[in-house]
């Protein structure tokens, strides 16, 4: 798999909260991204059969 790199800005106070829970969580900041990213339901993917 190739992969990029993203870039982005966040307060002093999120960037700390963050690498907080990535701690407690025992993952890295990729993973807990990757696994929101993966969360995301695109229309496409919504369930049609209610």
């Amino acid at each position: 798999m190739k992969t990029k790199s993203l870039t982005i800005r966040l307060s002093e106070r999120r960037r700390n909260k963050l690498y907080l829970y990535a701690a407690e969580k025992d993952k890295t900041i990729t993973a807990l991204i990757e696994d929101w990213i993966d969360s995301l339901k695109l229309k496409e993917e919504k369930d049609t059969t209610g």
